[in-house]
């Protein structure tokens, strides 16, 4: 037999052997891989929400309607109208924009502050440095629920 004819009949050998197994592999349905872990997971306060930072974004106006948060998703945040305050789903939401991996760089501390004191865009900025007192309580809010 010469060299040729007998790489081609090694090939189909190969092919005899590898295909029962491939088509098996195929065939047969895997697990799906776990989800990511690994990560830490927030401890926010409720009461601490509440009775701090509820009260701030009341006061600043962000639940209000129209173009604000009370008046629906806005971004990614939807805060209870004004006349309908439900602070479960406020606590929910606010929750949803803290960074475990960068409290400081959390949606919920950036978007209010101005940029001048490091804050990122967002058509309203009642916070003017992270010295306001009203931000400090919502970064402590933060950094609580952040710590491990």
């Amino acid at each position: 037999m010469n060299r040729t004819r007998m790489a081609e009949r090694s090939r189909t050998i190969l092919w005899c052997i590898a295909l029962p197994v491939f088509a098996t592999g195929c065939a047969t349905p895997s697990e799906p891989p776990p989800p990511p872990s690994g990560g830490q997971t927030p401890n926010m306060d409720f009461a601490l929400f509440a009775s701090t930072v509820e009260p701030v974004l009341q006061q600043k106006g962000c639940d209000a309607g129209g173009d604000c948060h009370g008046g629906g998703i806005r971004g990614s945040l939807a805060l209870s109208p004004a006349g309908a305050k439900d602070v479960q789903f406020d606590f929910t939401q606010v929750s949803r924009q803290v960074s475990i991996a960068n409290p400081d760089g959390s949606p919920i501390l950036t978007e209010p502050l101005a940029l001048a004191a490091g804050g990122t865009p967002h058509p309203y900025k009642p916070f003017a440095t992270t010295a306001d007192s009203e931000y400090v309580a919502i970064r402590m809010w933060v950094e609580n629920g952040t710590q491990p």
